[in-house]
C-alpha cells in the first residue's frame, strides 16, 4: 500500500505544476485564471483566448508532466508493483492537476493528463480511449462528451483484460471527469452546451 500512495504523491507533485499558469503569465502577465470566461488552467481555454502555439506549448507541458510522474514512479516502484506503478502515477498527475494545493485545489479538467496516463498504462486500450473519445468529439462537437468517454471506454477495457484494481481506478477517473465536466454535460439536453468543431479548426490551421 506504500508503493502505491508514494506513486499517487509523485503523480500529484507533477501534476499540480500547471503549465497554462507559467504560459499565461509570460504572455499576458495574469494567471490562468483570469484568461477567458472560464479561466481554466487548460489547452483549451489557452488555445481559445491566446492562439495555437500557446495552447499546444500548454498541451506539451500536461503531458510531459504525466510521463515524467509515470516513468518515475515506475522506474522506482515497478519491481514492486509492476504496471500498478504506471496506474497511480496517472491518477496522482490528474489529481494535482484538477486539484492543485497551491490554487486551493481549483485546478484544471485534467482532460491532457488523462489522455496520455491511459495510453502510457495500456498503450492499446489507451490509444483506442483516445481514438473514442475524438470520434465522439468529430462527431457531436460536444468537448465535453467526448472527455467522459475516453477514461469510461478505458474503464470497461482495463477491468476486462488487467483486472478490479484497474477497472476501479480507471472509475475513479471516470467519475472525476465526470465531475469536472458535469456544468457542460448537463446543458446538452437543453442545446446550451458550447459545441466546438475542433475538425474544422484542425483543417484551417493546416491550410495556413
Amino acid at each position: 500500500m506504500i508503493y502505491k500512495l508514494c506513486s499517487i504523491l509523485i503523480g500529484y507533485f507533477f501534476g499540480c505544476f500547471l503549465t497554462a499558469d507559467i504560459v499565461a503569465k509570460k504572455l499576458t502577465g495574469n494567471s490562468s485564471s483570469k484568461i477567458g470566461s472560464t479561466g481554466n488552467p487548460g489547452m483549451a481555454n489557452i488555445m481559445a483566448n491566446l492562439g495555437f502555439v500557446p495552447g499546444i506549448i500548454v498541451l506539451a507541458g500536461d503531458v510531459g508532466k504525466s510521463l515524467l510522474s509515470i516513468l518515475l514512479s515506475w522506474l522506482l516502484f515497478s519491481p514492486v508493483l509492476g504496471k500498478l506503478s504506471m496506474l497511480y502515477a496517472g491518477l496522482g498527475s490528474v489529481l494535482g492537476h484538477n486539484f492543485p494545493f497551491w490554487r486551493k485545489f481549483n485546478g484544471g479538467k485534467g482532460v491532457s493528463c488523462t489522455c496520455i496516463s491511459v495510453f502510457l498504462i495500456s498503450p492499446l486500450i489507451g490509444f483506442f480511449a483516445n481514438i473514442a473519445g475524438m470520434l465522439v468529439v468529430f462527431a457531436t462537437k460536444y468537448l465535453c462528451l467526448g472527455a467522459v468517454v475516453i477514461p469510461a471506454f478505458f474503464t470497461i477495457f482495463e477491468w476486462i483484460f488487467e483486472g478490479t484494481e484497474y477497472g476501479l481506478i480507471g472509475l475513479v477517473l471516470t467519475i472525476i471527469m465526470f465531475i469536472r465536466h458535469f456544468p457542460a454535460l448537463k446543458t446538452i439536453p437543453s442545446g446550451q452546451c458550447e459545441k466546438v468543431d475542433v475538425l474544422d479548426a484542425i483543417l484551417k490551421h493546416i491550410r495556413k
